[in-house]
């Protein structure tokens, strides 16, 4: 395996650390917005982008409805995060 790739926790796994899911705008440019996962110590375990996660959403023929955005990041934290 390549060791550029990145691995998932499941999603079992996922849910047993994630204790929240945080739209934010983003510290380096104020136009952007992410959604920062955290943990159950309140602390941050990884990010992602506001707007991709929308376009990967649609790509997908879902709606960006909160639970299908909570189940699109949950699926997708890395193994790294736990």
């Amino acid at each position: 395996m390549d060791e550029n790739t990145i691995q998932f926790l499941s999603l079992e796994n996922a849910l047993k650390i994630v204790a929240a899911i945080q739209e934010e705008e983003d510290i380096h440019n104020s136009d952007r917005r992410i959604l920062t996962v955290y943990n159950y110590e309140d602390q941050e375990v990884c990010w992602f982008d506001f707007q991709e996660v929308m376009d990967a959403l649609k790509a997908e023929g879902k709606t960006t409805e909160k639970s299908n955005v909570q189940d699109y990041i949950l699926r997708r934290i890395p193994d790294w995060g736990k």
